[in-house]
């Protein structure tokens, strides 16, 4: 660990170096080809910053009257997103003369304050980030701008240039290098007096996509990372077609790779499964990107970078089986292997809790932990710890290390439905148990059936789980994550949960072999300034023998041949 916070100290220098030495490069002088913008912003996020409410990450500042460089920022993640600039979609969205005025007066501020490389934007990631902004949206920002003025533009757009065309580099492989070296192709094929830039902004791409997995994985196992990295493949493919040139083999090949991995991942809402730190992806992100790159198969990934799906009728079931990243690849990831999600339809049933980095310190912990995941967690410990690891340019992080390390899934399919038999070893060396579970749906998507089973299957383990006895009854349980607008009650004495859609469908669930609860939970939605209250079925079992186990069924009540119509509009 010492090593890797020397070697972050060591990137953090070279990169004040870097943006030292950015203002002795080449000049731009004018845009020569204007890519389209292809960012979703939103009115109603352009008028709460016109009204000083400032909303990022999760946190809300209200600073009426205030240059948003002038208000309090509560955490490194806020100060971040504002130097970003991923802002500036939402004040070009409005597109108002007073919108524009705003991004005007906020976008030559910054130039003022930090343009000499000074501030906290100077990462890669965000100065990609910005660059894709700054160009997308020049028409907007520049207009009734006097040349005297905009020549401050142009000269802060070379020096974020040419400080990325050699810092480039200090991003961590994935996501941050491609948001990085996206920024630079743009300023590349855009500004004048940039063009030498072409050429190694295309060979970082292509690296950078020749270093993804054989099913187009990031190494965080992160679906919304997954997500966010293809828009900004995509975005590239289009502004080097926009500009005559032609996009390079390895970029189109990671492109035709990551589409049918995100469709595997999608629930039947059109959202994300939200795993390993991962969201559902902005409203309609992810139809929109798989629109625009033009791959129109409806083929699923078969490995679907570790996740595994059951889809039938019109039920949804994507699981969580393989390892969680260790190391640096791990410092988003949850110890929650064997976790699921469900949708019926287009509404949520079981869920995790979701990432809680937009609710602070706490919260991103918390949420990380097994307890906040549809799996089995063993005597209230986690499948995995956390500890801190300084990373550049990632401020507050914890990596997660001692995770499962075995962790193994068949898959089956024949007439009587789908199954998929997953395990694990995340509990091996602190009780000497392995955790088993069983799924199986019917044809009809009608039924879902589920066995966990926790085993002490090696004298080591054996004796290991004795040790455990000795301090007392070792107890596990399953747990079951309910979405918010999910109604839950118990139903048939304590022996069964009712489970009502907002669709008007009502599933059931029971189970045999262990402690049937209802308790309170989370829902972690990133979109909202507040965790959501829901609630949470919970399986608990005393383990006496070596082996024990439960099985449990979620089914859909009524005549299973309705069709439902599934007419209640979202709040």
């Amino acid at each position: 660990m010492a090593k890797s916070n020397f070697s972050s100290r060591a990137r953090s220098a070279d990169n004040r170096i870097q943006a030292w030495r950015s203002a002795l490069g080449g000049k731009v002088t004018a845009i020569t080809t204007q890519p389209e913008p292809r960012a979703i912003g939103t009115v109603a996020r352009a008028r709460q910053l016109q009204s000083g409410n400032f909303l990022f990450n999760g946190e809300l500042v209200e600073a009426p009257h205030t240059s948003i460089w002038d208000i309090e920022q509560p955490s490194d993640a806020f100060t971040f997103a504002l130097h970003g600039f991923e802002w500036l979609d939402d004040l070009a969205a409005a597109g108002d003369p007073a919108a524009r005025s705003l991004a005007q007066d906020w976008l030559w501020q910054w130039i003022d304050r930090y343009g000499a490389a000074r501030g906290p934007g100077w990462y890669p990631d965000l100065a990609g980030r910005r660059l894709i902004r700054w160009i997308s949206h020049a028409p907007f920002v520049l207009k009734g701008r006097e040349s005297r003025v905009s020549h401050k533009f142009f000269k802060s757009l070379g020096r974020q240039t040419n400080y990325l065309a050699h810092a480039w580099p200090d991003a961590a492989q994935g996501l941050p290098r491609v948001e990085a070296l996206t920024g630079l192709l743009y300023a590349a094929l855009s500004l004048e007096g940039a063009e030498g830039l072409l050429k190694g902004a295309r060979r970082g791409l292509a690296k950078s996509c020749e270093a993804l997995g054989e099913d187009g994985a990031v190494r965080s196992r992160n679906p919304e990372e997954l997500l966010k990295l293809f828009t900004l493949l995509v975005w590239a493919d289009h502004a080097q077609r926009d500009a005559g040139q032609p996009t390079d083999a390895a970029q189109q090949n990671a492109i035709a790779l990551i589409a049918p991995t995100l469709r595997g991942l999608q629930l039947g809402d059109g959202a994300l499964a939200r795993f390993n730190g991962g969201g559902r992806g902005g409203e309609g992100q992810l139809d929109q990107a798989l629109a625009d790159s033009g791959n129109r198969s409806a083929t699923r990934g078969k490995t679907m970078m570790g996740y595994t799906r059951l889809s039938a009728g019109r039920t949804t079931v994507i699981m969580d089986a393989a390892a969680p990243p260790e190391g640096d690849a791990g410092l988003r990831a949850h110890a929650g292997t064997l976790a699921f999600e469900m949708s019926a339809g287009r509404r949520p049933v079981i869920v995790n809790q979701g990432a809680g980095d937009a609710f602070g310190a706490d919260w991103r912990h918390h949420a990380r932990e097994t307890h906040a995941h549809s799996t089995v967690e063993v005597a209230g410990a986690s499948m995995a710890r956390f500890v801190p690891m300084r990373v550049f340019g990632r401020p507050d992080t914890e990596a997660l290390v001692d995770g499962p390390k075995q962790v193994a899934l068949e898959r089956a399919v024949d007439a009587s439905g789908h199954w998929a038999l997953a395990s694990h070893d995340g509990y091996t060396a602190s009780h000497g148990l392995f955790h088993e579970r069983r799924l199986f749906m019917t044809p009809d998507g009608a039924e879902l059936r589920g066995e966990d089973t926790l085993s002490a299957q090696s004298s080591r383990g054996q004796a290991r789980f004795a040790r455990m006895r000795e301090s007392g009854v070792v107890t596990w349980c399953a747990r079951f994550h309910l979405h918010p607008e999910v109604e839950a009650s118990l139903d048939l004495g304590g022996d069964a949960v009712s489970l009502s859609l907002r669709s008007g469908e009502v599933w059931i669930f029971r189970q045999s072999g262990g402690d049937l609860a209802l308790e309170p939970s989370t829902y972690l939605d990133q979109r909202r300034l507040n965790p959501r209250l829901t609630q949470q079925i919970v399986v608990s079992v005393a383990a006496m023998d070596y082996a024990s186990r439960i099985n449990w069924v979620v089914g859909r009540a009524g005549d299973r041949r309705h069709a439902v119509r599934d007419y209640e509009t979202d709040q």
